[in-house]
Formats: C-alpha cells, structure tokens, sequence
C-alpha cells in the first residue's frame, strides 16, 4: 500500500487533524489512553533566513516565503486507574535539522507561563500537567532506542528511597517527555509502538521520495485508521505540490546552513593561520632581540679592543721619549 510520507510536515498535519487517529497516536506513544482531545494547532508563518544574522521572523502574505514550522497543542483528558481521568497538555513538537533544541526550550517555557494552561474556578484554579513529544528526524545519542521516555523521579534524599504516587506539586513543575529517534526505526520492529511509528521509516520510501509502501497487515488493527489517513494523503495533488515546497525549503535551509559552516571553517581556518603568523612574528622578534645582543657584545668588545689599542700607543709614546 502506498501512503504519503509523514515526515513531512503538511502530510503530519493532515494525519494529526483527524481526532481519532490523533487520539490512537498520542496513547500509542505515552502509554496512557487519551479519552478525550481537543486540538490546537499552534502554527509559526516563518520567512527563510537570507543569512547568517538574519532573525526568522513572521513573513507577510504573499511573500513567496512561507513555510509552516509543525508543532501542536492538545488539551487532554487521560483515563487514570479506578475509572478516574485527569487533564493534561501535550505539546507536540517535530523536527528534521538538530538546530531545534532552543526552539523547543523557548515554547516549553511559553507552556509554563501562560495562565490559561489550567483548570479550576478562581482561587482553587490547579496547573495542567504538560507532556511532551519530540518527533525527531535525527539521532540524539541513544542507539538502539526508537523512543526515549524522560520521567521525573521523586526520592527521598536521606533513604535513597523512591517515592511513587501522583504529586501535584511535583506534575505541575516537572513534565514528562517521549523523544522518537525515527533514525532508529530502520533496525527495529519490537513492539506495537514500533510498528506503528514505522511510518516514519524512510527505509520504505519509493523511488518518490514522498510517498512510502507499507504493508497494512504489518500494523495492529487499532493503527488501521492511521495508515488509511495516511493512504488518503497520497492521493492528494494538493499534497504533492505542498511536499514539493517543503522540499524546496529544506534545501534552501540546508544550502544557507552548509554556506555558514563553509564561511565558519574558513574563518576559523583564517583566525589559525593569524596566529601562526603572530607566533612566527614573535619568533622573529625574538631572533631579532638575540641578533641585537649579539651586535651590542660585539660593539662593546671593539670597544674594549680600540681602548686596549690606544693604551698601548700611550706606552709607547712614552718609551720613546
């Protein structure tokens, strides 16, 4: 079967816009079943940087420049043991260059600040807890692993005892976060998560690079709903010709940053080759200075001889006499 190529931003978009299949991949990653989800798209219009120094900033319509930075807001509602749920944030980010951690720190802290991620009335208003989600297209440095879950752990420091339960407190100053090295995927097919984040194996791309050929029968039934979302894509022209742009940009980007590293290394190469010249200048200097002494004793023993050369005439001047 044929599907559009998730890794691409406007294709996860459309994928994640479908309710039901955001909640199947959002419980998929966190372990937890999302009952409930509103979604909120949180969209940054970005113009491509025209060099270094230049801040990305909000492009004017019509520009030509226009490209959609993919990261999303859900407010959810998390079943919990006994039949009871609680509300949480997940914040969604993906990303394909390794240029991203600020980015990512930046909008985390927005999630903190912002008053209206909490629920209550008045005085007995309570923070969301936040969960995040990073869908990276690049390694971090933990072979092996497709995903990556980060958990606070709460532990008495005098015992060395870990301390479980829910805390609110310690929910709603510390997030969890699940990190998808989708680099990994290409080596592992282990479990159901596994499986269904292998849509964003690019092992399977066609000679298309927009489009992937995956087996339905390879995925759980729960997942279904995704890869027919997805199967959808690809039949989209609209869809293609937005893959295309997205190509265009990251190529652009990717050309801006590889010109950048080239202007760095020559700097850097320029800056070594300055200080080579300074050692050698003092080297020289040095050498100089040696130079200088050594005419100065020289200058001093002529001296001592034109002194010595006179004192003798002296004496026989006065032996003549």
């Amino acid at each position: 079967m044929h599907i559009a190529n998730p890794i691409y931003d406007v294709v996860f978009k459309f994928m994640i816009e479908d309710n039901r299949v955001a909640k199947a991949f959002l419980s998929a990653i966190i372990g937890e079943e999302v009952l409930e989800l509103d979604f909120a798209s949180q969209e940054r219009i970005i113009r491509v940087p025209s060099g270094k120094g230049e801040e990305i900033e909000k492009a004017p319509e019509g520009s030509g420049k226009n490209f959609t930075v993919c990261r999303f807001d859900f407010s959810a509602r998390i079943a919990t043991t006994g039949g009871g749920y609680k509300t949480v944030l997940i914040e969604l980010q993906k990303a394909k260059l390794a240029s991203d951690i600020m980015r990512f720190r930046r909008y985390v802290g927005l999630h903190y600040q912002n008053p209206d991620n909490s629920y209550g009335e008045g005085d007995s208003r309570k923070a969301r807890q936040i969960y995040c989600i990073f869908l990276l297209g690049y390694d971090i440095g933990f072979p092996g692993s497709v995903v990556v879950s980060v958990d606070s752990m709460i532990r008495d420091v005098t015992t060395g005892k870990a301390l479980s339960g829910p805390n609110e407190f310690t929910d709603s100053l510390h997030h969890r976060s699940w990190i998808v090295q989708t680099e990994q995927l290409k080596y592992h097919r282990r479990t159901d998560l596994e499986k269904l984040l292998s849509i964003f194996d690019q092992e399977n791309r066609t000679r298309n690079h927009h489009i992937l050929n995956v087996d339905e029968d390879e995925f759980p039934e729960k997942y279904r709903p995704i890869i027919r979302r997805l199967r959808m894509a690809s039949e989209s022209e609209d869809m293609q010709i937005e893959m295309e742009m997205e190509d265009d940009y990251l190529k652009e980007l990717q050309d801006k940053e590889r010109a950048i590293e080239e202007k760095d290394k020559t700097i850097e190469e320029q800056g070594e080759t300055i200080i080579e010249q300074g050692k050698a200048l003092v080297e020289q200097g040095k050498a100089l200075k040696e130079k200088d002494e050594a005419l100065a004793g020289q200058v001093k023993a002529l001296e001592e001889k034109d002194r010595a050369i006179e004192e003798l005439r002296k004496q026989l001047a006065a032996l003549r006499k």
